[in-house]
């Protein structure tokens, strides 16, 4: 048996959204059906829509989601009927040497990024024509079907809206800060961009007792959310940038975070860190963008340059524990969602984005 569902559908060449309706298959052995409460409106997939990463087409976008069980398939354990989920744009196979280490983040055996389930089907169709949910999640849609690894039990008393963002930029951000940085109270930060995946990583930085949290970016919209997350210092990027920050740290900062997935500021990272510090690249370029480093100074200066994927998160280990933190009051999480949205005002959505006028836009589907 299948059902109809309302979803948001890429085809290659277009930036618009096609909204229509997909047909969605019921969950076959070690997968499960969820019917979707919210989906978070991400750079990643402006990235798609833009022309920046390919995919194969026609995809359902939306990789950020969170919402009910309705149906699993048959050897299904980790999660029941009627539990809410967090959705993982990146399943584990849990077989292969990294997941057997416990770093699931760089898992060899999943095939999230080729939008495929672990048999290599996919469980959409549109008119009848073969379609790819988006890193196998698809959460622009009103149905979605994961495998189980990918769907992760929380409390029913987070918010559809909040548990979303769990699943993509406050765990990006979260992890950024405690899994790879591994960042010591007070200790300097610094953080380029402050969207949804930026404003997490200061929610992160101040949780952990960073001092002080510069933020940088051309939006003094941005910069005033910035500054109630938790970012003591707000820059507006400049040639001076780097002396700027040297004043304000002592030198330089003890960690600087890219959270936007621009070359140039990519590039510029070692120069906003003191020796010895670290510096993360956690937003994501587009395909084929190589940088320029200075190796020499780099290993001179004895600083770090380490990419972050997902935040290193163990979605398992990871979606809980920033449940949990939401829950007690220490990770407003609430507070990224600047709109509210149905699924038809997904495109003015991305169009807000790529005009830089929103935090970060929900679509709420019950």
């Amino acid at each position: 048996m299948s059902r109809d569902s309302r979803a948001a559908v890429h085809r290659i060449g277009s930036q618009d959204l096609e909204l229509t309706t997909v047909t969605v298959a019921d969950p076959g052995p070690g997968t499960v059906l969820v019917r979707m409460g919210a989906s978070g409106v991400c750079g990643s997939d402006r990235h798609v829509l833009d022309g920046d990463w390919t995919l194969p087409s026609p995809t359902v976008m939306g990789h950020e989601g969170a919402g009910t069980v309705e149906a699993i398939g048959e050897g299904v354990t980790d999660v029941a009927v009627g539990d809410h989920v967090i959705l993982s744009w990146f399943y584990p196979c849990r077989r292969c040497t990294a997941c057997l280490s416990g770093k699931s983040y760089v898992c060899t055996g999943s095939r999230s990024e080729e939008c495929l389930l672990p048999d290599g089907s996919t469980p959409v169709s549109v008119d009848g024509e073969r379609a790819y949910p988006y890193l196998t999640v698809g959460s622009m849609s009103e149905y979605a079907v994961v495998p189980e690894a990918g769907a992760i039990r929380i409390p029913r008393e987070v918010p559809f809206d909040v548990a979303s963002l769990i699943g993509c930029s406050a765990a990006t951000g979260f992890g950024a800060v405690v899994n790879d940085a591994d960042v010591e109270p007070g200790s300097s930060a610094v953080v380029i961009g402050a969207g949804g995946v930026g404003l997490s990583i200061i929610m992160a930085l101040r949780l952990v007792g960073a001092h002080p949290i510069i933020a940088v970016d051309l939006s003094e919209h941005k910069l005033t959310a910035a500054r109630g997350f938790g970012a003591t210092h707000t820059l507006v990027p400049s040639a001076d940038l780097a002396e700027e920050i040297r004043a304000l740290t002592g030198g330089g900062a003890a960690y600087a975070f890219e959270a936007i997935g621009r070359v140039q500021t990519i590039e510029s990272l070692p120069s906003l860190i003191a020796a010895g510090g670290k510096a993360v690249i956690v937003g994501l370029p587009p395909e084929n963008s190589p940088v320029s480093i200075d190796a020499l100074a780099l290993a001179e200066s004895g600083k770090s340059l380490i990419g972050s994927n997902y935040g290193s998160t163990v979605p398992g280990r990871d979606f809980p524990r920033l449940a949990a933190l939401y829950l007690a009051g220490r990770l407003p999480v609430d507070r990224l969602i600047s709109h509210r949205i149905g699924l038809d005002e997904v495109n003015e959505a991305f169009d807000a984005m790529r005009r830089g006028e929103r935090a970060r836009s929900v679509i709420v589907f019950q």
